[in-house]
């Protein structure tokens, strides 16, 4: 029973940064282009070491 209610937690928890998120983005400006820059070159650090078994 203790594990559903931290699990509740999280999950609420998680909406809220969430939605906070969400909010303070649609009013930031921000520069896409260095956000999928950053996003790309994580994917592609995972990728390869999936491929390559390094790292």
């Amino acid at each position: 029973m203790i594990r559903f209610v931290v699990i509740a937690l999280v999950v609420v928890v998680a909406w809220i940064l969430l939605v906070k998120l969400i909010k303070d983005l649609k009013s930031a400006n921000v520069d896409w282009t260095g956000v999928t820059t950053i996003i790309g070159f994580i994917a592609l650090a995972f990728w390869l070491r999936h491929i390559t078994g390094m790292g």
